[in-house]
């Protein structure tokens, strides 16, 4: 179990406090509380070992989608909460679109035919970028979406790409795990340096 603690509340200063200390928060509505949880192992994508696909590098070559950054970050949230258990809660809405507002959260868009397909959203602190949700509605979507973004990072010099947790689908890029002992110490030499997202 990785749930350490348990609010009624939160705020954008307390989320972005505990990412900063290796914690991330989800809604448990039916509940009425946010549970704040700190995985061990923790899943990482490593920037310099970025592995992509060659099907999904065919397919961004392709063109079939357009990909951007930061064009609709509220779509890419309700987005991410359709037919999940709704641990997106309202307050995940209102918290992280002021994280994005003060350009601490950001999103990824990937279009098809102007429609918008597929995406993800993350918070950007320092150096490192934390993963929070993806979702799609075409095929390889979210695939294209993440892609996108950690050779975005790459390119802008981030140090951590954060992921939560492996799955198989995150393992095809390379993803690998790491103890807590060593995230901490990777995700203070990533704060501890500044990069600009966009």
């Amino acid at each position: 179990m990785d749930v350490i603690g348990v609010t009624r509340e939160m705020t954008a200063d307390l989320v972005e406090r505990a990412y900063r200390t290796g914690v991330f928060p989800m809604a448990a509505p039916e509940h009425g509380v946010i549970t704040w949880h700190r995985p061990d192992p923790r899943a990482i994508i490593p920037l310099q070992d970025l592995h992509i696909p060659r099907r999904l590098a065919r397919t961004m070559r392709s063109r079939r989608f357009e990909v951007t950054f930061d064009r609709d970050f509220p779509a890419v949230m309700r987005g991410c909460a359709e037919g999940r258990p709704v641990w997106i809660s309202e307050d995940f809405h209102r918290i992280y679109g002021d994280l994005h507002k003060q350009g601490k959260a950001h999103s990824v868009e990937v279009w098809s035919d102007a429609q918008l397909v597929g995406g993800l959203y993350g918070v950007h602190l320092g150096s490192a970028f934390f993963a929070e949700s993806k979702f799609h509605r075409k095929r390889d979507a979210s695939k294209v979406a993440l892609a996108a973004l950690a050779t975005h990072l790459r390119e802008r010099g981030f140090a951590l790409l954060e992921v939560q947790y492996l799955t198989e689908h995150l393992a095809q890029f390379g993803t690998v795990e790491v103890r807590d002992h060593e995230y901490v110490r990777l995700l203070r030499a990533a704060l501890a340096v500044e990069r600009q997202f966009a």
